[in-house]
């Protein structure tokens, strides 16, 4: 096929193009020939059609996520937001932290485990860019019914590709969550997480500044895999005959990904670039559009000089591929040669591919022709913009309407099997067949991991500062009432790192739900981010960043609504953390916060097949104060253990304190059924010491927080009012789910 060049677009205007095929509309491919002037060559074709796509432009998000802006806290904290490759907060001591969410679900349907993998790659990749060094990844994934043939296909692999992907970079993984439902079935969610640590001098953004110097790109080379890839995937539903387009999901290799990283830092280190950017989503097409944007808007590019794998590629499949581990940088002459052998010394392949010019247009030739000239902005910032119709969903007054009717245990008989359904019931058993395949501990600086409420990481030695990170995301809440569920999961991800003592500082946020061209998801969609943003406005805590995918459903079933969100927050000397659990005997146990009547989207309703009622309201006055407390219990060592009340209520919180350690305890409850499996939010288990009761009584009376004794620690049974059972049993249901299902 001959090259189509610009001035074969001008010159033969009605050329036909297949950009139906390449996921553009009629009026957006109208759209591009007015930007032009003229037709796109077939390479911009291929740019504007990843780079428009629902992935990258965020097209039909945009109009809802500004909300994030409008509403924004203020926060002395925050170095960089909205709009870079991963947002910034000053932890202290002049530190500065990175972190952001991503997903990566429809690559991780077609190829488990490759596209759990590259989800990992690719985050790590966005926190490398801001200049930082990762420390620690996170991983929350939602499958179909545990017991379901495709989620038996999936899951090994999904969290092989993530375990398998983050031990070899050296990464720990601190936390994550394994959530199942019949929705995701044919659409699993694998949303990554990644945080790393930097000085606030440090901090590097994607821009292309200052005519003459040099576009360098480095790491490895460039391969068939992946093109059109996430971007193009990622944009599309999945029909129930399967995807019509399904292009190859990206191969990533760990180690070329360490070297890159360590490479990377070097470079950084000595202050060689003026601007870099990684090569995820849509791969060189929105490496280069969206440096010359950010910068002064003129690059040229020698596409012939990309370094690749495959000769064969030709230039738009060069522009469109997704292949793993790359990077690309805006370097000063003067520094070029530095730059060249730092990475020989790495044996990393670099090769300088163009330069920044004064002009006002991205242009690209291949083998002297040119073959894309554009303004880059119209390519990485300006594509369209969706208002989507948007409407409640019919079955929102018919849900909320619903009673839940579920069996409440009352004899000690019912009660202790209650426990028992609970503690081995694929969404509340212990995850630990999953977080063994995971390293937690390389690189020394891991305080805690799952199954703990937030993952901890020491960032310096001395000090011993550090940073808490928890995910969190109740779907059944968010389909009974997306605003409030939003709200909810951003409250519960706060309190997760208060539990252990670290302050809230920020939130990133990964929003997954299915087709927006339905004005039912869309309402959840517009109501979730309405949600967070005014939740995040009243706790004072600003969004970072995050990540949208759409798309996610089978045919006409969408998922859940399913925004998943992170919450950082700061620790002045991760050894005084709160543990989540007690090791002896003798201890007087609390409940912080108060119990209603809160079955409707619960654990013990979805075992009962039900899904109805309303969802709780998120009263965030009284979580910041139950946050306070929680900080207070720390400073002031008053708290001997703190475990946040959620899914499965208190019957899976106390599980899980007594199994930690298997150190037992006895409580007594006035409506035992009731406060076993009502999941209020707000709530609380603390263990103190009982010569510090009138300390916490104070401290709570001071944040106007309700508290009520529980009962205490000790002996090899949990015992509740007249129940009685064994730790061994309850382990035993516990840990034997996963080993049974998965092998």
């Amino acid at each position: 096929m001959s090259l189509d060049t610009v001035a074969q677009a001008i010159a033969h205007p009605d050329t036909a193009q297949p950009f139906k095929e390449l996921g553009l509309k009629p009026d957006e491919y109208v759209r591009i020939k007015e930007i032009l002037g003229r037709r796109p060559t077939s390479s911009e074709l291929a740019m504007y059609s990843v780079m428009w796509s629902e992935h990258c432009s965020y097209k039909s998000s945009k109009v809802h996520l500004k909300q994030f802006g409008e509403k924004a806290p203020k926060s002395d904290a925050l170095l960089v937001g909205i709009g870079e490759n991963a947002g910034v907060v000053d932890v202290g001591q002049g530190y500065a932290v990175t972190f952001k969410i991503e997903s990566h679900n429809h690559p991780s349907f077609v190829e488990p485990y490759q596209g759990a993998a590259t989800g990992v790659g690719g985050i790590v990749r966005d926190i490398l860019t801001m200049g930082a060094r990762p420390i620690a990844v996170m991983d929350p994934l939602r499958f179909g019914p545990a017991e379901a043939a495709d989620t038996r296909r999936v899951l090994p692999g999904i969290i092989a590709g993530v375990g398998g992907y983050g031990n070899c970079l050296g990464l720990p993984n601190i936390g994550g969550e394994v959530v199942f439902d019949e929705t995701y079935i044919g659409n699993p969610l694998v949303n990554a997480l990644c945080v790393g640590v930097m000085r606030h001098s440090d901090i590097k953004l994607a821009k292309a500044a200052g005519a003459g110097n040099l576009v360098v790109l480095y790491g490895a080379k460039t391969g068939g895999d992946g093109i059109g890839g996430v971007s193009v995937l990622a944009s599309e539903t999945f029909g129930d005959g399967g995807s019509t387009k399904r292009p190859s999901v990206q191969v990533g290799d760990p180690f070329v990904e360490k070297v890159l990283i360590e490479c990377s830092l070097e470079i950084f280190a000595e202050d060689l670039v003026v601007g870099i950017q990684d090569l995820g989503g849509a791969g060189l097409s929105c490496a280069t559009s969206e440096l010359a944007s950010g910068g002064s808007g003129g690059m040229k590019v020698q596409l012939d000089k990309v370094p690749l794998r495959d000769p064969s590629l030709s230039p738009e499949e060069i522009l469109m591929s997704e292949s793993q581990e790359r990077m690309c940088a805006i370097v000063e002459p003067s520094k070029i040669a530095r730059f060249l052998e730092i990475c020989k010394k790495w044996d990393v392949t670099v090769t300088v591919i163009g330069e920044v010019t004064d002009g006002k247009h991205l242009e690209i030739t291949w083998n002297g022709e040119l073959i894309v000239d554009v303004p880059p902005r119209t390519v990485a910032h300006d594509g369209p913009v969706y208002n989507r119709p948007l409407a409640q969903p019919e079955y929102i007054d018919r849900v909320n309407a619903e009673k839940i009717s579920v069996p409440m245990p009352q004899s000690s008989t019912e009660i202790k099997a209650a426990l028992l359904k609970l503690a081995s019931a694929p969404n509340m058993a212990d995850k630990s067949w999953v977080t063994a395949q995971y390293d937690k501990y390389v690189q020394g600086n891991t305080i805690q991991a799952q199954p703990d409420d937030s993952g901890m990481v020491r960032i310096d030695e001395k000090t011993h500062l550090g940073v808490a990170i928890a995910t969190d995301a109740n779907a059944n809440w968010s389909y009974l009432n997306p605003y409030q569920g939003a709200k909810l999961a951003l409250a519960e991800a706060a309190r997760n790192i208060a539990t252990a003592g670290a302050r809230p500082l920020a939130v990133t946020n990964c929003l997954n739900f299915g087709s927006p061209e339905d004005p039912g998801v869309m309402w959840q969609f517009a109501e979730s981010v309405r949600g967070l943003a005014d939740g995040c406005l009243e706790m004072g805590l600003p969004v970072t960043g995050g990540n949208v995918s759409f798309y996610n459903q089978t045919g006409d079933v969408a998922i859940l609504p399913t925004p998943v969100i992170g919450v950082l927050g700061v620790i002045d000397d991760v050894r005084t953390r709160t543990p989540m659990s007690f090791d002896k005997a003798g201890l007087d146990l609390y409940l912080l916060g108060t119990t209603g009547a809160e079955l409707a989207g619960s654990e013990w309703a979805f075992l009962h097949g039900q899904r109805g009622g309303n969802s709780p309201t998120a009263d965030l006055q009284n979580e910041m104060n139950l946050i306070e407390v929680l900080l207070a219990g720390r400073s002031e060592k008053i708290f001997t253990a703190a475990h946040d009340l959620s899914q499965g209520g208190l019957a899976m919180t106390i599980t899980e304190m007594v199994l930690r350690h298997m150190v037992g305890a006895t409580i007594s409850l006035n409506d035992v059924a009731n406060d076993l499996l009502s999941e209020t939010p707000g709530r609380v288990v603390i263990a103190i010491d009982s010569s510090k009761s009138s300390a916490l009584l104070e401290l709570c009376a001071k944040y106007k927080t309700p508290v009520s004794k529980l009962g205490t620690t000790g002996g090899d049974t949990l015992v509740i009012n007249e129940t009685v059972i064994s730790l061994q049993e309850l382990k035993t249901a516990h840990t034997s789910t996963f080993p049974r299902l998965f092998g």
